[in-house]
C-alpha cells in the first residue's frame, strides 16, 4: 500500500465566489460560516463564502466545494498546488485556489467534486 501524500478535507458547504466593486465595504453576509475568504485589489472586491448567505443582487459563481489541504504546511514546501492542480488538470477539471499563512484551500465546481477527489485518491491523496 502506497503512502497518502496530503491529507484534504472536503468542507461540508457549497460556496460562491462573489465580485464586489474596489470601493464597497466588506459586508456582513461574507463574514459568516465555516470559511471564507476576502481578497481586495486595486481593481476590485472579490469574496469566497457559503452560497447561502450571498444575497440576489450580487455577482457571483456558485455552486464550488472546498478541498482543504490538512496543515499547516511549511513555507518551504515546494510544488504542492502545481501537482495537485495538474492531476486535475489531466481530467480536465477546473480549480480555483486560495492561499493561507497555513494552508491551501482548492475550490472544484460541486459538479466535479466526484471526479476531483476519485482522481486525487488516485494519486495516493487523502480525502476526509
Amino acid at each position: 500500500m502506497s503512502k497518502k501524500i496530503l491529507t484534504m478535507k472536503l468542507l461540508s458547504e457549497k460556496y460562491g465566489v462573489c465580485r464586489l466593486d474596489k470601493k464597497d465595504l466588506i459586508p456582513a453576509w461574507a463574514q459568516k460560516g465555516e470559511f471564507f475568504s476576502i481578497t481586495r485589489t486595486l481593481d476590485e472586491l472579490s469574496i469566497v463564502c457559503v452560497e447561502n448567505n450571498i444575497p440576489s443582487d450580487i455577482k457571483c459563481e456558485k455552486d464550488w466545494r472546498v478541498l482543504k489541504i490538512e496543515g499547516p504546511l511549511d513555507f518551504a514546501l515546494i510544488g504542492i498546488l502545481a501537482s495537485i492542480s495538474t492531476i486535475l488538470a489531466q481530467k480536465g477539471i477546473s480549480i480555483f485556489a486560495i492561499s493561507t499563512y497555513d494552508t491551501d484551500y482548492i475550490l472544484v465546481k460541486e459538479s466535479e467534486i466526484d471526479n476531483a477527489t476519485e482522481a486525487l485518491v488516485n494519486e495516493n491523496y487523502e480525502i476526509i
